[in-house]
């Protein structure tokens, strides 16, 4: 092989590959495609995995994929198998299919794939639209179909949203469910689990499918044999002491929080209202809420030994705005007792300097954001750690820019998709200048009691539950960011817990292996046992074997290595992670856990006899004395954030707005409930879609096309009149449209463009009286009071308005009645008899015409098209068409260039001689 292209090079290389695989670069007179593509030629196109070619389903779930930051995976391995799998992590989908071929079903197993990356539920809804219809196909199968939602203890994505998706495809596969007779069962841990599992729980007693539910007290694959229905070969994952069955989630009121998650308030995490009168008798200030901590510039890293690259004094930065994840290391450490924030300021060239406000307990504290690396570094010589949040496309630039200073002595890259060379050139680098690199497509890694890198760990109750908030005994590695959580709730369970979890990533490349942390661990006297979480790919699990063998590692190390259903697969497949893929019989996760036990680990037979293995490990140490028992350590109470806890339905606000005309929320715009594409398909025109907005009702097609016919005899009236003036004058003095567009709309009112709505209120006032067309008149005159809608400057009997002889005669023709129409022509007849020029004007003609339409068209009742009229619709339209020609004179005046008008002083008169001479006030030296 020659040369080898990287996909995620593309952004890179792209243009290149294209130009080189265009045709007319070396033959000039080929036809080229009259396609535009993106590039000078054809786009490099990416082969399917050997032995076939991608099916319609699969290619579908790649375009969705390479459309998101989400990661969306699929391989149909065999279309009439019965188990098929929904899962949610890379690692975890691994886990799930080494577990269903562990159990002799391999030749059963239809698909693999995964979700990850905090999909939306749009995207769910797709990529599980897909597979259950996938599921569904075909003849029903005699002994059912199993479908398997399954999933590791997510770090941030919303368990409850993802399942929303998924929800809403197995409503909308609910008859083919039922005759193909699948059950589904469903593990889940994470943010927001407990109302997802809910949902699904919920869904089960009314969709007419069988559906079980469990959480993270479940070992993450004790589901399979539950759905394969054979018998577990183990007793289940418990606690210390105790051993237990899997226990389905049971019936909970919305959004319960775990039992050992305390919301008790003590006096320490206290606060005071703002405003309200403390206990010194001073009133409580905002800025009293505010945390301050010790400038720190003066202040170098603390000194470490080599092994231990973080305490409970490490200091970072973080690269990119992450306000999310970086509230989430403030409630870390809050929670670990730490004196000072974990992060000491953020990186984001793009938005100038300001700063953010995190909470820190019940507090708040302020984090500065920097535009540059230098700055940043300069102004927190304490902090060694960057946690680098930037894109594929330019961690690179960013990493090899934070490696210029000396200070910085980890890195931790969390983007995914990084192209290996330069993967590679960050790992030398980084070895020359002796800083440690976590990642590439990491989640971070955690060391509890200390520092958790991002999100790591996931939310808070995850991290109570995993007792993160003090330092265990036991150091793991891992590539997959999902199942280091799994390793943190099961080390929780059967052993102290977690002293230090580093995800090394699951790229091909990482910046630092396996062997770089364990030799790590080994190194740490407060470390007293290994666990080593490997997958099919790579070989770097050998370099462990070998540390094992020459008795560089000599603390017990349990392992495995995910991946041993790939032996069975008759294809090849692309696991979740970039890495996870065997190019030899020796990067299989078979040959790695033969190689690992013949090298002296301890090795499980399964993953699923993981845990047990732990214990032993450990209760063989406790029984030496080389771990000591401690005191459990309480954790202090971390509030819930107001959102979290509002989207977890454990409080509730009154809306400040109430809206009911438009939603944007769903995967489609909606108008009055209806869809925007049925907007389109159903060729409503302006008129439909202000008949949604404005009256949240579709009306007939004649009303629409009176509305639309008001707002083209609207739009303009010439230059002369005021708000077309306004606008000119505006434009000419240099100002924007939209200023422009203003400041002619801020003259419509009772003297120019707002008669409609008055005009309309007197007309149906009369008409409603009983008035006669001279009655009505009458009480004017007496009243002296004008009669809005009447009257021309212009326009007269004998030279009458077209605009509104277009407006009658369209009434006449098309609306079912007419009466206030009539009415007023008989005022007309009144009034013309005393001056001509007394006639009907447009404002008039619109205005009571839009009455008929309110009181004949049908769809308004009585009340409601007199409510329509008091509130304003009418002077509505008057604006909406105007700012039509309003615009069109901006643009007029711009396209002349027209300079800046100064009226001319003779056609204004001024006088000044009744003005007395102003007098000074005060004493005058």
């Amino acid at each position: 092989m020659a040369a080898k292209l990287d996909q995620t090079a593309d952004f890179i290389c792209g243009p290149k590959w294209a130009l080189a695989r265009d045709l007319t670069v070396y033959a000039p007179t080929t036809a080229s495609s009259k396609a535009i593509s993106a590039d000078r030629g054809p786009p490099m196109v990416w082969p399917a995995p050997f032995g076939r070619s991608l099916t319609k389903e699969e290619a579908y779930i790649q375009k969705l994929d390479g459309s998101t930051g989400a990661s969306l995976k699929l391989t149909v391995l065999n279309p009439e198998g019965r188990v098929w799998t929904m899962v949610a992590g890379g690692g975890a989908s691994v886990v799930y299919s080494d577990a269903i071929a562990a159990h002799g079903f391999a030749h059963e197993l239809a698909n693999y794939g995964e979700y990850s990356g905090a999909p939306t539920e749009g995207q769910t809804y797709e990529y599980a639209k897909t597979i259950i219809d996938l599921i569904t196909r075909g003849a029903p199968n005699p002994q059912g179909k199993i479908l398997i939602i399954g999933g590791g203890i997510a770090n941030f994505t919303n368990v409850a949203a993802t399942f929303k998706g998924i929800i809403r495809a197995l409503k909308e596969y609910k008859s083919q469910l039922i005759t193909h007779a699948v059950r589904i069962f469903v593990r889940r841990g994470g943010p927001n689990y407990q109302e997802g599992l809910k949902a699904m729980r919920l869904l089960g007693e009314s969709l007419g499918v069988p559906i079980k539910v469990y959480g993270p007290e479940t070992h993450i694959t004790d589901i399979v044999p539950l759905a394969l229905g054979v018998k577990n070969k183990r007793a289940g994952i418990g606690a210390v002491g105790g051993m237990g069955e899997p226990k389905s989630i049971p019936p909970s009121t919305p959004g319960t929080p775990p039992a050992n998650v305390r919301r008790v308030e003590t006096e320490e995490t206290k606060t005071e209202a703002v405003g309200t009168i403390a206990a010194d008798g001073s009133r409580v200030q905002a800025n009293d809420q505010i945390v301050h901590f010790e400038d720190s510039t003066s202040s170098a890293p603390s000194s470490r030994p080599w092994f231990r690259p973080f305490d409970a004094s490490t200091r970072s930065l973080v690269y990119g705005l992450q306000p999310r994840a970086i509230q989430g290391m403030l409630d870390f450490d809050y929670s670990c007792g730490r004196s000072t924030p974990s992060v000491a300021a953020m990186i984001y060239p793009f938005g100038g300097h300001h700063i953010q406000k995190f909470y820190w307990g019940t507090k708040e504290t302020l984090l500065p954001v920097y535009t540059t690396l230098e700055e940043a570094v300069g102004k927190h010589p304490d902090v060694d750690v960057v946690v680098n949040f930037a894109s594929s496309r330019s961690v690179y630039g960013s990493t090899i820019d934070v490696l210029r200073f000396k200070q910085i002595r980890c890195v931790a890259i969390i983007a995914e998709g990084v192209p290996e060379r330069f993967a590679r050139e960050i790992l030398w680098k980084a070895k020359e200048k002796g800083v440690l690199i976590i990642g590439p497509a990491t989640v971070g890694g955690v060391k509890p009691g200390c520092f958790k890198i991002g999100n790591s760990g996931g939310m808070m109750d995850n991290i109570i539950a995993s007792k993160l908030y003090r330092a265990g005994s036991v150091g793991y590695v891992s590539k997959s960011g999902g199942m280091s959580n799994e390793l943190n709730n099961i080390l929780s369970l059967v052993t102290n817990g977690t002293y230090e979890g580093i995800a090394i990533g699951g790229d091909r490349y990482p910046g630092s292996t396996f062997i770089d942390h364990l030799l790590r661990y080994e190194a740490d006297p407060e470390c007293k046992m290994l666990v080593l979480l490997g997958e099919v790919g790579g070989i770097e699990e050998y370099r462990v074997i070998e540390a094992v063998k020459k008795g560089v590692i000599k603390k017990p190390i349990v392992a495995w290595a995910i991946g041993t259903c790939a032996k069975m697969f008759s294809t090849e497949v692309q696991f979740g992670h970039a890495g996870s893929l065997a190019n030899s019989d020796m990067e299989t996760a078979d040959a790695k856990n033969r190689a690992m036990r013949a090298g002296g680990m301890i090795v499980p037979e399964t993953f699923e006899d993981l845990p047990e293995v732990l214990r032993a490990t450990y209760q063989q140490l406790l029984s030496t004395g080389a771990v000591q028992p401690r005191a459990e350590k309480e954790p202090p109470v971390i509030p819930m954030d107001y959102k979290w806890a509002q989207e977890l339905g454990l409080i509730r606000k009154p809306a400040a707005f109430i809206s009911t005309i438009s939603d944007e929320r769903g995967q489609e715009l909606l108008y009055a409930g209806m869809r925007i594409s049925d907007v389109f398909k159903d060729d409503i025109g302006v008129g439909g879609v202000v008949s949604l907005l404005w009256f949240k009702r579709r009306l007939p097609v004649w009303a629409t096309k009176f509305v639309e016919m008001v707002l083209m005899l609207t739009a303009d009236h010439g230059p002369a009149v005021s708000g077309a003036m306004n606008t000119i004058v505006a434009t000419r003095a240099g100002k924007d449209l939209i200023s422009s567009l203003a400041s002619g709309l801020l003259t419509i009112g009772s003297r120019f463009g707002g008669a409609l709505d008055e005009a309309a209120a007197m007309f149906s006032s009369a008409h409603d009286r009983g008035l006669t067309p001279r009655e009505f008149v009458e009480e004017c005159r007496r009243a002296n009071k004008l009669i809005s809608g009447i009257g021309h400057k212009i326009k007269s009997v004998n030279n009458p308005d077209l605009r509104v002889e277009l407006v009658k005669e369209y009434v006449k023709k098309n609306f079912p009645s007419h009466t206030l129409l009539d009415y007023a022509l008989a005022v007309e007849k009144v009034t013309t008899s005393k001056k001509d020029t007394l006639i009907l004007n447009v404002d008039g003609c619109i205005a009571v015409c839009f009455v008929d339409l309110l009181r004949d068209s049908g769809a308004f009742t009585r009340e409601e098209a007199d409510e329509y009229i008091k509130i304003g619709t009418l002077n509505g339209l008057f604006v909406l068409g105007r700012s039509i020609g309003f615009i069109g004179h901006h643009l007029d005046q711009k396209r002349l260039k027209a300079p800046l008008y100064r009226h001319p002083a003779d056609d204004i008169f001024i006088e000044m001689s009744s003005v007395n001479q102003p007098r000074v006030l005060g004493r005058v030296q």
